[in-house]
Parts: structure tokens; sequence; C-alpha cells
């Protein structure tokens, strides 16, 4: 149990961090910076796997075209995620990149309903009410909807739904997804070389240490969260699942100075009030059903 809760929140504090390392990375054009994620993630995912001898996957997925299918638009999802948020991070928008991992619980709640046919407990449908609320609150105080938090939400919640029904683990499904993305990024990174705008080549030495690295800083909590979630209760993970957000919202608050007014806060408090809810909901049902033996 404290071993998975140590891989579990290790990987969640790791992403939590995520502001910091590619706020460093911000005289990279984001596109380019998602890039080299996904060349670098495949280079040392294809390590891991050699090193674990782990193979016999590749030969058995080929055979499945609904599979590749599958992992072709989960790919897709996760690009979009990495874009987005590369994008918000590198932008000023730390804040709303959390709120968009606030949200995910809640709309995983929602896609489930709409496209598992599962059906909502009275207190989920509160909970998902006053997220509603508070993004509608947002959404009014601002001018526009907050389309950073709804596109990572929803492009990660999908992603999610996806890969919950896939029959591939988490080192496989990953090296899967960038094994698709890999010859696009490699490309581009090509043509980028050829026309003398590769940040590889022309940054400062730092910067291409930080490109390097997006390899293992992307993998390495992935393989940790897998590892971790398989030795403790799903209630466990779901309280640790807001150290992250949490994280990205202090960084953004506290260290980048963003902007965060009491209208803001209100919205922020309708959506933590919706988290509390919907958190206690899962605790008080995992408490029934163990002391049941359900």
């Amino acid at each position: 149990m404290r071993k998975g809760i140590l891989f579990a929140g290790s990987s969640y504090i790791v992403w939590g961090l995520f502001p910091l390392y590619f706020k460093a990375l911000h005289t990279v054009p984001a596109l380019e910076i998602l890039l080299n994620r996904m060349v670098w993630s495949l280079i040392f995912l294809a390590v891991v796997l050699a090193w674990r001898q782990q193979w016999s996957w590749i030969a058995l997925t080929l055979k499945q075209p609904r599979l590749l299918a599958s992992f072709a638009g989960s790919a897709l999802l996760l690009s979009a995620n990495w874009f987005v948020y590369i994008w918000a991070i590198n932008h000023g928008h730390v804040i709303d990149a959390s709120l968009g991992y606030f949200i995910t619980p809640l709309v995983n709640i929602l896609l489930g309903y709409m496209l598992l046919g599962e059906r909502l407990r009275k207190m989920q449908w509160l909970a998902v009410s006053l997220a509603a609320a508070g993004v509608g609150w947002l959404t009014w105080q601002a001018g526009h909807l907050p389309w950073i938090a709804l596109i990572l939400a929803l492009t990660f919640g999908t992603y999610g739904l996806i890969r919950k029904t896939s029959q591939l683990g988490a080192l496989e499904g990953l090296s899967l997804e960038t094994g698709m993305l890999f010859p696009f990024a490699l490309g581009y990174l090509l043509w980028l070389t050829a026309e003398g705008q590769n940040a590889l080549l022309t940054q400062t030495s730092d910067i291409q240490l930080l490109l390097l690295a997006s390899g293992p800083v992307t993998a390495i909590p992935l393989l940790l969260f897998a590892a971790g979630a398989r030795m403790i209760p799903m209630s466990t993970l779901g309280l640790l699942q807001y150290i992250a957000p949490s994280l990205q919202f202090l960084t953004g608050v506290l260290l980048f100075g963003e902007p965060f007014d009491q209208h803001r806060l209100a919205g922020f408090i309708a959506i933590w009030a919706a988290l509390l809810v919907y958190s206690a909901e899962g605790l008080w049902i995992g408490f029934y059903k163990e002391n049941r033996g359900v």
C-alpha cells in the first residue's frame, strides 16, 4: 500500500511540476516541443522495452486492425492534449491548465453516462451540477468559455475512456501511440533542420538538454503511475489525482503571478466543492461496500 502510494503520488508530483519544465522551454514553439516529446519518448520507451525484452505484443497488435484504429484515435487525442497544455504553460495560462485537470474526473463521469450507459448517483449529479455552475460563472466573468480547461479535460477524459477498454498496458500503449506519431514528428523536425530552424541545433545547450530529456520526463511518471495504480484502491488513487492540478494551480498563482481575482476564485470554489462532493461520495461508497462485503 505504502509503495503504491509512493509510486502514484510521485507521478502526480512530477505532473504537477510540469509547468516549471515547459516554462523553461518558452523560447521553443509549442509544436516543436511536442514533436521532440514524441520522438524522444519513443526512443526512451524502446530502450525500456529492449531492457525488459518485451516485444511479443507488437506482432499481436499488428494483426488487430480495430485495436490499431483505437490507438490511432488515442494518439491524436494525446497529442492534442499535450500541445494545448504546452501552449497554455508558455502563454501564461497555467491556472487555466490546472482547471482542466481539476474538472477531468467530472468529465469522466459524464462520458461514462453518455457513452457507456453508466448510471449516476444523486451526489454525482450534484458534483457535476456544481462544476457546471463554476464553469458557467467563469464563462460569464471572462466573456468566453474557459476553452483551454475544457479542451484539456475533454481530450484527456476521452483518451482515458479509450485506454480504459484497451488490451495493452501503459508501457505498450504509450509505445504504440508514440510509434504512430513518430514518422510525422521526425519528418517535421527534419524539415525544420533543413530550414535551419530546429531548436535542437540552434538553441543553447541547456535548452537542447531539456528537449532531449522530454522522453524520460514523459515516460517515467506514466510508468510510476501504472505501477502504483495496481497496488492501491481506486478511492486512494482518486484522491491522489488532485495533487497534480493543485501544484499547477499554486505554481501559476505563487511563482508565475498569473491574475487570480475574487471573481475567478468564486468559480474555482464551486469546482472545488464539486470535487469535494465527488470524492466524499466515492469514499463513502467504497467504505460501505467494503464493510458490507459487496
